[in-house]
C-alpha cells in the first residue's frame, strides 16, 4: 500500500479546501466489522484527485449526486474525477476492527468478556475507520454520530449526547487534522468533574473500577494543575470544550492527544503498588498530552517532518510544568536516567536523524524518526534555547505563533519567525547547529594548574559549532559541591574551579545534549564520592557518562558495575534503583559481561538494598522487582509467591506476583501448569498477557517454539500478547536454546509484514531480534536484511538500530575480556 509523499500531500493540499466531515459510524454489527458513512464537503481547483478509505467492502461512493465507480479503489485509494468548485462526497463503507492498536480497535476484556473500542487515526490509520483525505494539512470540523449497543458510552473529539437508546451525537469540533479524530466507545467506568468551567471526566474498563475510583482524584488534580499554568504560560484558553481522558485497552504509545479527548494506555490506572517514579511518569504523560492542545492541535504541523516540534515542545513543558504545577519533582531526574538515556542513545545509531528534517520522508517512513531524538533531544534543546533567549522572548514566540496560526498549519519557520519578532537573534545559525545538524558533541574537562578547561568535541561525521550553557560541578570526598555556570561557544573554555577537587562534572546540571567524559582522578574516585553527591540529577548525569564511555569501549564495564554496586546501597531514588538495575540487566550481563559470575553480585548487591529500604518505600518495591530479576534463589521466590519470608512492608500484589514468577520460569523452577494457575488466579487481560510473557520465557524447545510460532504467524494476536512473547522469548541464559531461532528470525522477520501493520510490524520486529546473540555473524545477516529495499521500512529500521547496539557490545567485549 503506497504512503504519502511530501509532493503528493502539497499537489493535494493546493487543489481542495475542505469544508467539513460528517461521520456516522455503526458499532452494532458484531465482532468483526462496523459501519461507516462518510460525508466530505470540499473546494476544488484542479479537476482530479484522490480519497483515502481502507475498507472491508466499499458499498458505495457518489459525488455530487454521482456514482463513482467502487472498483477503482486500489491501495487505499480512489480517484476522484470530474471535480466542482464546490463538492459533496458520501461514502459508505464496511471496515474491519483492528487489533493492532490503530484504526478502530476493539479488545475483548478477559477478566468480564466485555468488549471495548477506541479509534487511533495516527499516523495513517484514519482510512481504516472513515474516507477522508488523510494529510495533516487539510483540516476541517467534524461531525460524528454513532449507533452502539444501549449499554455503551460514546466519547469524542465534540460533547457527546445520547440522543435516543444506543445513538449519540458528537458535537461539532473546531478544525482538525484526519490523524486526531477518535472516538471512544464501550461499557467504560466514568468519572466526573470540572475545572475552571471545563467539564473533565476519566474512563477505563469496569475491571478496573476499583482501580481508577482510587486514581481518579491525582489524575484530576494533576490535570486541574497543569489547564491553570497553560493558562497563565501561553495566555490562550484551552479551545476543544470538554477534555475527557481515556484509559484504554491494548494502546501501542503512551497516548495519543486526540482533541477533547485524549486516550492513554490501560496500564497508567495502576491496579497494583508502583513506584513514586512511575506516577510522576503518568503526571507528566497527562501534562504532556495537554501542552499538545496548545502545541500541535491548535496549531499542526504541515507535514510530518515538523512533527518532532509537537513531541519535542510537550516532552519539555511535560518535565517543566510539572516541576513548577505538581508535587511531582522528580522530573528532571527520570529526564536524565531514563529519557535523555533514550535520546543519547539512538543519536549515536546508524538512524540518527536532525531534530528537524527536510520534508523528504514519505508518511509511514516518517514514522521511524518518532523516536529518542524527536522527544528527548529535541526537549533538550528547546530547554537550551529557553535559557540562551530568556524565558520571555521563548514565551512570547510561542504565544505569537499560536495566536497567529490558530486552528491552522505552520512550519519550524513560522516559529522561528515568531521568536525573532520576539526578540532573538541569531537563531538561524543556532537552528543549523542544533537542530539541523544530527550527532552530538563530546564535553571533557581536563585539570591545569590553576582551574578547570572545559573541551568540546565535535563529531567527525557531522561538524558542528554548538553553544552549550551548563554547569561544572566541582565534588570534595565528601560529595560537597561547588558549581559554575558555563557558556561554553568555543572549543576550550577556561572554568574558575579547584583544580584538586576529588570529581569534576561537566554539565552537572543535566541542562545540554551531550555525550560527558569524566578524568581519570575523578573516575578513580567516584565509587566513593558519587553516593555522597547529594543531586539525583548530578548522580544520573555520572551514570549516563559511564553508560556511554562503556558502551564506546572506553572504560571498562567492571568499572561501571563496581560504581552500581557502590552506589546501590545509599540511592534514595526509586528512578535511579530502577535505571541502574535495568542497565545491569539489559546491557552489563550477557552482552558487555559474561552473564555468570556477574548475576551472583548484582543478585547480592539488589538483596542488600532491599534489606535496608525503608518498609513500603518506592525503593523497597524497585528493589524488589530488581531482585526478582537477578535471583536464582528458587525457594525464597516461591516462599515469597505462598506468603512466606515477604519483606515487610512489600505487596506481592497481582503484578509483583508475575514478575516473580517470571523468573521462576525463566530459570526453568515453574512450568504451564503453574503459570495456569496464577492466571486462575488472576483472570484479567492483564494476566493473560503476563502468562504469554513467562510461558515464552520457559527454557524448553515447545515452550520456545509455541512463542517463536505466536510472533511470527499469528495474525490475530492481540498487540500486548505479541509483545510480551517477544519479550520473554530471549535471554543470555538460554543461548544454546534459542540458537536455532536467531537464523530463523532473519528468515522469517520480514513476512510478519503481510500479518500487521504500522507500529505493531516495526516494535515487535524491534522487540523479537535476537538481542542475546552477540555474534559477528548476526551482524551480517542484518546487514543484509536492512539493505533489503523489499522489506518494511519499519522492520528494517528495528534491525538496523538492534544491530548497531550488538556492533557496540562486540567491541566492548573485544577490548575488555571479563
Amino acid at each position: 500500500m503506497p504512503s504519502l509523499t511530501v509532493d503528493g500531500a502539497r499537489t493535494r493540499a493546493a487543489a481542495l479546501s475542505v469544508q467539513s466531515y460528517d461521520v456516522d459510524l455503526d458499532l452494532t454489527q458484531g465482532e468483526r466489522t462496523f459501519g461507516s458513512s462518510t460525508t466530505i464537503r470540499f473546494t476544488a481547483s484542479s479537476p482530479t484527485t484522490w480519497l483515502d478509505v481502507k475498507p472491508d467492502e466499499l458499498s458505495s461512493v457518489t459525488l455530487n449526486g454521482t456514482a463513482v465507480d467502487v472498483a477503482g479503489l486500489n491501495d487505499g485509494r480512489l480517484e476522484l474525477t470530474d471535480l466542482q468548485p464546490e463538492n459533496e462526497l458520501v461514502v459508505v463503507a464496511t471496515m474491519l476492527y483492528s487489533h493492532d492498536g490503530e484504526g478502530l480497535h476493539r479488545a475483548v476484556d478477559a477478566a468480564d468478556g466485555l468488549a471495548y473500542t477506541y479509534a487511533m487515526s495516527f499516523l495513517d490509520a484514519a482510512p481504516r475507520i472513515f474516507a477522508c483525505f488523510d494529510q495533516p494539512d487539510l483540516k476541517a470540523p467534524y461531525r460524528m454520530k454513532v449507533t452502539a449497543p444501549e449499554e455503551w458510552l460514546v466519547l469524542g473529539n465534540g460533547a457527546a449526547t445520547q440522543v435516543s437508546p444506543g445513538r449519540w451525537e458528537l458535537a461539532e469540533t473546531k478544525p482538525l487534522s484526519t490523524y486526531f479524530v477518535t472516538v471512544v466507545a464501550g461499557p467504560y467506568h466514568q468519572i466526573t468533574d470540572s475545572h475552571d468551567g471545563i467539564p473533565l471526566s476519566v474512563v477505563s474498563r469496569q475491571s478496573l473500577k476499583d482501580a481508577l475510583d482510587r486514581e481518579a482524584a491525582d489524575i484530576f488534580e494533576v490535570t486541574k494543575q497543569s489547564f491553570d499554568e497553560y493558562h497563565r504560560m501561553f495566555g490562550y484558553r484551552y479551545p476543544f470544550g470538554e477534555y475527557h481522558q481515556a484509559f484504554v485497552p491494548e494502546f501501542n504509545a503512551g497516548a495519543m492527544e486526540n482533541p477533547g479527548c485524549v486516550t492513554f494506555r490501560d496500564p497508567m490506572v495502576f491496579r497494583s503498588a508502583v513506584t513514586d517514579g512511575e506516577r510522576s511518569s503518568r503526571a507528566r504523560t497527562v501534562v504532556h498530552e495537554m501542552a499538545h492542545q496548545w502545541f500541535g492541535d491548535t496549531v499542526t504541523m504541515k507535514w510530518w517532518n515538523d512533527l518532532w516540534l509537537n513531541e519535542s515542545f510537550a516532552e519539555y513543558m511535560a518535565h517543566r510544568v510539572s516541576t513548577d504545577a505538581t508535587r511531582y519533582t522528580d522530573n528532571w531526574i527520570d529526564f536524565a536516567y531514563i529519557r535523555k538515556w533514550w535520546g543519547l542513545q539512538a543519536d549515536q545509531r546508524s538512524s540518527t536523524h536532525p531534530i528537524a528534517a527536510d520534508a523528504v520522508k514519505d508518511a509511514l517512513a516518517s514514522l521511524g524518526d518518532f523516536d529518542g531524538i524527536s522527544y528527548a533531544k529535541g526537549a533538550a534543546v528547546l530547554k537550551q534555547l529557553a535559557a540562551y533567549l530568556g524565558d520571555d522572548v521563548f514565551l512570547a514566540g510561542v504565544n505569537a505563533h499560536i495566536a497567529a496560526h490558530e486552528f491552522g498549519n505552520a512550519t519550524f519557520a513560522d516559529l522561528v519567525e515568531k521568536w525573532t519578532e520576539a526578540g532573538a537573534v541569531g537563531l538561524d545559525d543556532w537552528a543549523q547547529n542544533w537542530l539541523r545538524t544530527p550527532g552530538l558533541d563530546t564535553i571533557s574537562a581536563v585539570r591545569t594548574e590553576t582551574g578547570i578547561k572545559l573541551r568540546r568535541v565535535a563529531p567527525a561525521a557531522y561538524p558542528a559549532s554548538r553553544p552549550h550553557k551548563l554547569t561544572v560541578g566541582g565534588y570534595d570526598a565528601d560529595g560537597h559541591g561547588t558549581s559554575v555556570d558555563v557558556l561554553l561557544d568555543a572549543d576550550d573554555v577556561d572554568v574558575e574551579l579547584d583544580p584538586s577537587v576529588a570529581v569534576v562534572i561537566p554539565d552537572a546540571g543535566d541542562d545540554s545534549w551531550a555525550k560527558v567524559r569524566l578524568d581519570e582522578q575523578s573516575l578513580a574516585n567516584l565509587p566513593t564520592v558519587l553516593p555522597k553527591i547529594a543531586s539525583g540529577v548530578t548522580r544520573a548525569v555520572v551514570l549516563n557518562s559511564l553508560r556511554d564511555a562503556i558502551a564506546d569501549a572506553e572504560l571498562d564495564p567492571k568499572l561501571g558495575l563496581d560504581v552500581v554496586l557502590a552506589l546501590l546501597p545509599t540511592e534514595n531514588s526509586d528512578i535511579g534503583v530502577g535505571t541502574m538495575v535495568n542497565w545491569v540487566n539489559t546491557h552489563l550481563l550477557g552482552n558487555y559481561l559474561p552473564y555468570e559470575p556477574y548475576r551472583a553480585q548484582a543478585a547480592d548487591a539488589v538483596a542488600a538494598r532491599l534489606e535496608t529500604a525503608t518498609p513500603g518505600s518506592s525503593v523497597q518495591l524497585a528493589a524488589a522487582r530488581g531482585y526478582t530479576r537477578f535471583s536464582n534463589d528458587t525457594d525464597r521466590l516461591k516462599g515469597w509467591l505462598a506468603g512466606d519470608g515477604v519483606p515487610e512492608g512489600l505487596a506481592m500484589d497481582a503484578d509483583l506476583r508475575w514478575t516473580v514468577l517470571l523468573q521462576l520460569a525463566r530459570i526453568g523452577a515453574i512450568g504451564d501448569s503453574e503459570i495456569d494457575a496464577e492466571l486462575e488466579r488472576d483472570t484479567s487481560s492483564e494476566g493473560v498477557v503476563h502468562a504469554t510473557r513467562c510461558r515464552a520465557a520457559l527454557p524448553t524447545v515447545a515452550a520456545k517454539e509455541r512463542a517463536w510460532t505466536q510472533i511470527m504467524t499469528d495474525a490475530d494476536i492481540a498487540n500486548y500478547e505479541l509483545y510480551a512473547a517477544c519479550e520473554g522469548f530471549w535471554h543470555a541464559s538460554q543461548l544454546e536454546l534459542t540458537a536455532p531461532y536467531v537464523d530463523r528470525f532473519f528468515a522469517e522477520i520480514a513476512g510478519t509484514e503481510k500479518l500487521r501493520s504500522g507500529w505493531v510490524v516495526a516494535n515487535s520486529a524491534r522487540l523479537a531480534f535476537p538481542r542475546s546473540a552477540i555474534d559477528q555473524r548476526v551482524v551480517a545477516q542484518a546487514a543484509d536484511l536492512v539493505a533489503d529495499e523489499s522489506i518494511a521500512a519499519g522492520i528494517r529500521r528495528s534491525v538496523g538500530d538492534n544491530v548497531d547496539d550488538l556492533k557496540r557490545a562486540l567491541a566492548v567485549r573485544s577490548a575488555y575480556s571479563n
